[in-house]
């Protein structure tokens, strides 16, 4: 026989909580709902990480949770009445006096791109970060890789980021390849990291100088004759000289970054 007590009725009851979200964050919201408190309603006593994901942000996104100005974890429960301030990472201020909800920041930059970002994976490469991308890779490989290598997720999938496996992870805002660039340039603070032409676009490998007769059986006559420097990936073979492409390239690079 079912029975109903009041210690239930309290349980199931529908409470709220305040919720506030700074900075990027509100990316993530509808228009009408950035940048101000918003009720949010719920039974039980869920985890305030299964909160924020509701509401549609990614916790990969999050440094900081208050909770009544006090610091506390993913596993927080909440409680009716509870004001929530929610924060993006900080990768290069010091928040030690409050819970971090992730490891320390990566002082080694590795990016992994989702196969729908290709295109800033290749000019990423090219400005000299170590990014892995491959269109054919599961969900569930593709996060391995990440937290195996210490790697940072770029992606437009949020689903993705909302993964408990994720650390650090990034959700790609802008749609245009140079935009993007200059996002991720200052959303990580990288300006003085970059490194053009150390990197094959294609498979990420560091380039190599090499001596020009030993690339004269894998590059055009023409271009054999024309050029006295070369550099080769020793992964893919691929060879680089510094033609009309490189001069083009170079000034799309200033263009992106901002210089």
């Amino acid at each position: 026989m079912y029975s109903w007590s009041k210690t239930d009725d309290i349980k199931h009851k529908k409470k709220w909580a305040f919720f506030r979200f700074y900075e990027e964050l509100n990316d993530f919201l509808p228009v009408a709902e950035r940048k101000k408190e918003q009720k949010y309603y719920f039974w039980g006593s869920p985890s305030v990480k299964d909160a924020i994901e509701a509401i549609g942000i990614p916790h990969s996104e999050i440094e900081i949770i208050l909770v009544n100005s006090v610091s506390v974890g993913f596993d927080y429960r909440l409680q009716a009445g509870d004001r929530i301030s929610v924060y993006p990472v900080f990768e290069s201020i010091d928040v030690t006096p409050l819970i971090r909800l992730k490891p320390s920041p990566m002082r080694s930059i590795r990016f992994i791109v989702d196969g729908n970002l290709a295109k800033l994976a290749r000019w990423l490469r090219l400005l000299g970060f170590d990014t892995f991308c491959e269109v054919k890779i599961g969900k569930s490989e593709f996060v391995k890789k990440a937290m195996t290598e210490k790697r940072i997720i770029l992606t437009t999938d949020r689903n993705l980021l909302k993964r408990k496996e994720v650390t650090h992870g990034y959700f790609v805002r802008e749609k245009q390849k140079h935009l993007q660039i200059r996002e991720i340039l200052v959303r990580f603070d990288l300006h003085m990291q970059v490194k053009p032409f150390s990197r094959c676009m294609s498979c990420n490998g560091l380039l190599k100088n090499v001596a020009r007769h030993s690339v004269e059986n894998l590059i055009p006559e023409k271009v054999y004759t024309s050029y006295d420097e070369f550099k080769q990936c020793p992964d893919c073979e691929k060879v680089y000289w510094k033609g009309s492409h490189y001069d083009k390239m170079r000034k799309e690079i200033i263009h992106d970054i901002g210089r």
